[in-house]
């Protein structure tokens, strides 16, 4: 067995390898950029080396200067992780001819896998189920439109070497095809280095469904199940869960089985995963191989109590695999939540900044521990104070949860995220709460264009629905009657002048637009002298709220009614300092509690109506400008696009939302730009 390994990642991914590598009595040793210096990942290795600056292709991307640290402090292998360098060939094989062993598949097997093209062509002779499509290397846009016709839409362009959703594209139409084939090659040239595309036919209201396999270097290979994976955005997955509640025990069975003839023919040794796109009838076709360990293997984990992290240290040290096909368990329901760094009520553009606070909900499993079940698990590769950069993806944490069923589990998911408290940047997480409420999660009734389908701008701000409106109104209520005891405590009032609780409440529901906010009318039936607990009238209901909860936690934890509950509070918001926001299960309430005759006289305040910026092209995300398309003077349509940025790997492109002629330029190539910077002003 190894005494050292080396990382090649960072983040989340290098500190769950961390964590299974200690188990093992194995020293780690991580690598870093210029921008990961106080990263968690360089604090929990044993040593760790800067390896460059803080764009992955000047750090983590240069693998000649990773292998040359590896034999320099005597690491004996390289664990990869996944993203950057995991499915690259010509670093699996350089680390080999270093001496050192890539703790992954062989580079052979990268290459027949890792590639789309060729692994299609390898699938349809291993009698796996292929879909339809042009297996070669398309030239350019114009030849893609024409094999997209020959074909039918809608296709998918993908990058041979693509994977996280990066190079890939749904196309309906020419236009489309043009516009799409540009960006793929982009963004895979990127990413990955190689720019090759392909095409092929897009299967309409599919389930991606994906088989985790395991192979040792003795030709023996097993399957771990599957993984439901079909709820994503942009064909970036948001939330998987294993099993999935869609296809029958017999489809597992052949999916398995096909999985891994494919993982055979290729002689493959390590942890990996066959995706599968799956029709409504559940048959089912070979989308690609990841030739690496998924973000979303957890799921498997918990399920299965297998190790997955272990296994692929053991395998590339030339143990056998000690797991028989039979021995696969499925235990339980597990979920996982991809905690982004992204806005969902601005279309998801990415959020960079400084975690001014990062506390996850407790947990109760952990990495590398399979026998702990039945809980809450955190993979993250941040903590509080930490930077979230322009320079890498989005996801700063994975949420895990283990139930006895699926429905154990989304409700243990639903607690953790209203748990789960991230300030400084905006996070998906009030989007995986408004996921798991919505009546097709419940129901299962869902395909990979769920969210297309019922969130197709996102979030709408304060316009999620709560299962129990009044509850969260009672509880607005319940933290003005706290604040209010805590004035009550001051000494020195005056007296006869001194404060009581009050008996009838007001609270405004602060909405959009401003006319429309909305009066509660409460009634303060009872209520101790620290305000612990209290009992609000509203609507024909009682309220009996016990919570010890201080006003400075960010969390609230307590009992309504005798069922327990968990949500956030925020009090200081920008430009609204006497208002206070209780978000819980993705909805959010926004209001001010007054005495009714305050509320009467707000109702009659002027409304400062915002400011015009319909002449300017402001960027919605921080990130680097890599194209302006438009210059001064020129007019421009509805639609055309006016500039590229780059942010946390993915391209994004500005159009002009009406027709308009440029007047000037305000931010040129190059330029890093923040959050509504000016990049174009119209006449």
């Amino acid at each position: 067995m190894f005494t050292k390994i080396l990382i090649a990642n960072r983040g989340e991914i290098a500190c769950r390898v961390i964590a299974s590598a200690r188990e093992m009595g194995i020293q780690t040793v991580a690598v870093y950029s210029e921008a990961d210096v106080f990263a968690r990942h360089v604090a929990l290795a044993d040593e760790a080396y800067l390896i460059g600056a803080p764009a992955a292709r000047q750090s983590y991307l240069l693998g000649d200067k990773i292998i040359e640290v590896a034999v320099s402090c005597g690491a004996q292998a390289i664990h990869p992780g996944y993203g950057f360098l995991s499915e690259n060939e010509g670093f699996a094989k350089a680390v080999e001819e270093a001496g050192l062993v890539f703790i992954g598949p062989k580079h052979a097997s990268i290459s027949a896998m890792g590639d789309k093209i060729a692994s299609k062509k390898l699938a349809l002779a291993a009698k796996v189920n292929t879909i339809p499509g042009h297996n070669e290397a398309v030239a350019d846009a114009k030849e893609a439109v024409g094999i997209a016709q020959k074909i039918g839409y809608p296709v998918m362009i993908k990058a041979s070497a693509g994977g996280g959703g990066k190079g890939l594209r749904v196309s309906c139409n020419d236009e489309e095809t043009l516009i799409g084939f540009v960006a793929c090659q982009n963004e895979a040239r990127n990413s990955f280095g190689d720019d090759r595309i392909f095409i092929e036919k897009f299967i309409e209201s599919p389930r991606h469904i994906e088989i985790q396999i395991l192979g040792d270097a003795f030709g023996h290979v097993v399957y771990l199940n599957e993984r439901e994976c079909s709820i994503q955005r942009r064909h970036q997955k948001v939330i998987e869960e294993a099993p999935s509640p869609f296809i029958s025990s017999q489809t597992r069975r052949a999916m398995g089985e096909q999985a891994v003839a494919l993982a055979k023919a290729v002689n493959y040794q390590s942890a990996g995963t066959v995706e599968f796109v799956v029709g409504a009838d559940q048959g089912f076709y070979f989308l690609e191989m990841n030739t690496r360990l998924q973000v979303e293997h957890p799921v498997t984990e918990a399920i299965t109590g297998v190790d997955l992290v272990k296994w692929m240290i053991k395998i590339a040290a030339g143990e056998p695999l000690a797991l028989e096909q039979s021995d696969v368990k499925m235990d339980g329901w597990a979920i996982e939540c991809r905690i982004n760094a992204e806005d969902p009520y601005r279309q998801f553009l990415p959020s960079t900044g400084r975690l001014v606070k990062f506390l996850p909900p407790a947990t109760t499993m952990r990495a590398a521990h399979p026998e702990e079940s039945l809980g809450v698990r955190v993979d993250t590769g941040v903590s509080e104070g930490g930077e979230i950069s322009v320079h890498y993806d989005s996801m700063i944490a994975k949420l895990v949860v283990h139930g006895k069923d699926r429905a154990d589990a989304t409700q243990k998911m639903r607690e953790a995220l209203n748990a789960f408290v991230v300030k400084g940047v905006q996070t998906n997480i009030p989007f995986q709460s408004a996921i798991l409420a919505h009546p097709s999660w419940v129901s299962t009734a869902f395909n990979t264009g769920f969210i297309a389908e019922h969130f197709p701008k996102g979030l709408v701000p304060f316009e999620q629905a709560h299962h129990q409106p009044d509850f969260l109104v009672a509880l607005g209520a319940w933290v003005h009657l706290k604040s209010h005891a805590r004035a009550l405590g001051i000494e020195g009032q005056m007296q006869g002048f001194s404060l009581e609780h009050p008996s009838e409440l007001t609270l405004i529901e602060l909405v959009s637009p401003p006319q429309n906010h909305r009066h509660h009318g409460l009634t303060v039936l009872d209520v101790t002298a620290s305000a612990h607990q209290a009992r609000i009238h509203l609507n024909g209901q009682d309220f009996e709220i016990v919570c010890s909860s201080d006003l400075r936690d960010p969390v609230l934890q307590g009992v309504c009614n005798g069922r327990p509950f968990v949500a956030q509070l925020e009090r200081k918001l920008p430009k609204h300092p006497m208002a206070m926001e209780i978000s819980q299960y993705g909805a959010q309430l926004r209001f001010m509690v007054v005495s009714p005759r305050v509320a009467t006289l707000h109702a009659l305040m002027p409304q400062k109506l915002p400011l015009d910026l319909s002449r300017f092209v402001l960027s919605p995300m921080p990130g680097l400008l890599t194209q302006v398309l438009v210059q001064v003077g020129q007019k421009v349509l509805a639609g055309e696009r006016l500039a590229v940025i780059e942010a946390m790997k993915m391209e994004n492109v500005l159009l002009a939302a009406e027709d308009a002629v440029v007047k000037s330029l305000e931010a040129k190539v190059g330029d890093t730009l923040a959050v509504d910077q000016i990049i174009v002003e119209f006449q």
